[in-house]
């Protein structure tokens, strides 16, 4: 079995949104995406990156201060994340993952798990959420949008993130926020903030 993955960061930074937001963490920022979404912020990430070994990858995070990583992409179900999250996890770390959910995974040995629905999403990737972050614009489809709102009921958080912070995409998740008060709003605070 392979013991590398495609790499095209590792840095050290706070979370930026979603339920987590503001707490320190070191991103592992895994190469290549088959979705290719035209609002994706990260697109540098579907081709550039380096294969590192599950020792050396753990070898770079370690070298922070922080015990929480987060696992995200591109997409990192479409590597072999699992045997690194197991490793983590045995070490100490908290292993929170983002994941657009298109395929199933083993996801035993993540703590939190942020599944970001794109063109596809897998139901089994839904129900193991521990949160659903939607990006929504003023294309959003809004009934299918509605198909999200029961998982509420599961205990997973369902976010509306506006799409790339734009004033008009606020305030639609501000609309739908007060007319579905179970739902959250995931500003992305990183990039109001200024901070990688």
């Amino acid at each position: 079995m392979q013991n590398t993955l495609k790499v095209n960061e590792i840095f050290y930074s706070l979370q930026g949104e979603g339920p987590y937001t503001g707490i320190a963490a070191v991103f592992l920022r895994l190469a290549g995406c088959s979705m290719n979404c035209p609002f994706c912020d990260t697109r540098y990430a579907f081709a550039q990156g380096q294969d590192m070994t599950y020792e050396e990858i753990i070898k770079e995070l370690e070298a922070y201060p922080c015990r929480n990583v987060i696992i995200t992409g591109g997409e990192p179900t479409e590597q072999n994340f699992a045997p690194l999250a197991r490793r983590l996890k045995q070490r100490g770390w908290t292993v929170h993952m983002e994941s657009n959910g298109a395929q199933d995974a083993d996801v035993s040995d993540i703590d939190f798990l942020v599944v970001s629905p794109k063109k596809h999403v897998s139901q089994n990737m839904l129900c193991k959420a521990h949160a659903i972050k939607i990006v929504v614009g003023q294309d959003t489809d809004l009934e299918e949008l509605k198909t999200y709102f029961p998982y509420a009921n599961t205990g997973a958080a369902v976010c509306l993130q506006p799409q790339s912070n734009k004033q008009e995409n606020i305030d639609l998740c501000v609309k739908l926020i007060k007319q579905n008060p179970f739902l959250r709003l995931s500003l992305q605070m990183h990039k109001l903030a200024n901070i990688k």
